[in-house]
């Protein structure tokens, strides 16, 4: 073998060595793309987060409603509940699109209704479309939410002016808080762990003590206009 070939020879060796490595090295990277990658969020995770969605939406609606100038106590309580609302709202908005999932639900309060106890079944491709309804109900059917306000409702309470306002807001938010309670008592039972059962424990201690001073401040008003 002249030094040439022997050269030329050490070259192709040495070729082949990089292109073992760096097949080594992209194996992994290559193979992900046939693997499932794990769901960031379960199904009930999920509606229960589009659910909330829908029921942050109105309770900033109902304070936006509000007569400007209703009492500044009953003003400054639906302000700190549109504070707590908003940045509830925008911590379970990026929780869906971290999912890649729409915020609406096409089948509101589905996954409420079967809850039977913790589970956390999975589906990665999760889309949804549609909107939630707001008929409020006891025991809420499948299209139903709980404690949701109705359009003739929202519309009487955007028309109401002083103690009438005060109390049309009072009654509609408390309704509003107890079904919030109810959903997030729901989501805590089914899911064993993790973020959002964490965020649906603090709704809940949250809201029921929002719930106890709007209670208060309605007790105030209709004893007074009894």
């Amino acid at each position: 073998m002249t030094g040439a070939d022997w050269v030329k020879g050490a070259a192709l060796t040495g070729f082949a060595v990089f292109l073992l490595v760096v097949g080594a090295a992209l194996g992994p990277l290559v193979l992900s793309d046939d693997t499932a990658a794990a769901p960031v969020m379960s199904d009930t995770e999920i509606g229960f987060t589009q659910d909330m969605v829908a029921h942050h939406n109105q309770a900033l609606s109902m304070t936006q409603r509000l007569d400007r100038a209703a009492d500044p106590t009953v003003r400054a309580l639906a302000q700190q509940l549109a504070d707590t609302q908003r940045l509830e709202l925008g911590m379970m908005l990026g929780w869906l699109r971290m999912a890649r999932v729409v915020t609406t639900n096409p089948q509101p309060m589905a996954w409420m209704h079967g809850d039977t106890g913790p589970k956390q079944s999975a589906h990665p491709g999760h889309a949804h479309g549609g909107a939630a309804t707001s008929t409020v109900a006891d025991v809420p059917a499948p299209t139903t939410m709980p404690g949701m306000a109705t359009r003739e409702e929202l519309d009487a309470l955007s028309a109401a002016r002083g103690t009438d306002a005060e109390i049309l807001f009072l009654r509609l938010m408390q309704r509003h808080h107890y079904g919030g309670i109810q959903m997030a008592q729901a989501a805590e039972r089914q899911l064993s762990s993790g973020i959002v059962k964490q965020a649906a424990r603090d709704m809940l201690d949250t809201q029921s003590r929002e719930s106890g001073l709007l209670g208060l401040l309605l007790d105030q008003r209709t004893a007074a206009t009894s």
